[in-house]
């Protein structure tokens, strides 16, 4: 009993030590997660405080968090343009048309290939891949769009951009990790393969599908070069392009001095208010499908 009672310090002072050096490791990586946190956030901030600060405080410095001199000159010489508000009807018309198409197609697709008796299955997905490796090239896509007549058209972006191969690869993935008895059954009840799809596999496949939407989401909020090559029209321009061309122009009449007013433009905080206003809808849209977001990447990227 001595002897069992003489260990017994021993083994709760060794524990002891290794919950201090399990708490000093955790407050370790702690404060190196919070410096790794600040240099993500930090660049966001400073371009929120510039999009709010005068031109002389900018001119002091370049880094700023609070702007001592809170303006709004830069939103309102912003929004004043009427480029803007056309920028934002092309693209939510782009994305409420592409979007649909994109969901449509690459779903249909995703599960005509997760299932083991669609014909040539391991051809198409060949196929697929070969398409992340090699494309046509612009000069064919805009000859084609020529012979479709849909140059200088709306329909020449949502059409241009129907399915992501990664994005189909991923759902596709998705799908093949549902259990084929579902499916089974279903067809014994007499189910076909649209019921099977819309009854069984889209209601079980609510993370990827919440996934896929904010990604090609993105894609389309962000459209800019398909525009860029296929548009002319100044009416259908979209909003990352109608950005550009403002504070382009505001930086050439800050640099010609053209009239006290646009001399009084500051477009260094122009530029940083057309990001915060092309970013800020999708930052919006971001934390209602954040819970579906890392269940729909984790399990749609790893194949069983």
């Amino acid at each position: 009993m001595k002897k069992v009672t003489s260990i017994q310090p021993v083994l709760k002072s060794g524990t002891k030590k290794k919950r201090n050096k399990i708490q000093l490791l955790d407050i370790v990586l702690l404060l190196i997660l919070i410096a790794f946190a600040f240099t993500i956030v930090f660049p966001f901030i400073n371009v929120f405080a510039i999009s709010f600060a005068t031109q002389q405080e900018y001119l002091k410095s370049t880094v700023l968090l609070i702007p001592k001199a809170f303006t709004l000159e830069n939103y309102k010489a912003l929004f004043a343009d009427g480029r803007i508000w056309i920028g934002y009807r092309t693209t939510l018309l782009i994305l409420g048309l592409g979007l649909p198409i994109n969901m449509i197609l690459t779903t249909s697709m995703a599960y005509g290939l997760s299932r083991p008796e669609f014909p040539f299955k391991r051809s198409l997905i060949y196929f697929v891949v070969l398409t992340m490796l090699f494309n046509g090239g612009i000069i064919p896509l805009y000859l084609l769009m020529k012979q479709l007549h849909l140059i200088n058209s709306i329909w020449s972006v949502v059409l241009v951009y129907g399915v992501n191969s990664f994005y189909l690869i991923i759902m596709m993935n998705y799908f093949q990790s549902i259990p084929n008895s579902l499916m089974e059954s279903a067809k014994l009840d007499g189910a076909g393969e649209w019921s099977i799809l819309f009854k069984i596999i889209l209601p079980l496949s609510m993370p990827i599908m919440a996934t896929m939407t904010l990604f090609y989401a993105v894609d389309r909020w962000n459209e800019w070069f398909n525009a860029m090559i296929f548009i002319r029209d100044g009416n259908l321009v979209p909003l990352q392009l109608a950005l550009r061309s403002i504070v382009i122009d505001s930086q050439m009449s800050e640099q010609m001095n053209v009239s006290n007013v646009q001399a009084e433009k500051f477009s260094e905080g122009m530029k940083m208010a057309a990001v915060i206003v092309a970013m800020l809808p999708i930052m919006c849209v971001f934390p209602f499908l954040q819970k579906y977001f890392a269940k729909g990447m984790l399990v749609g990227a790893i194949k069983e």
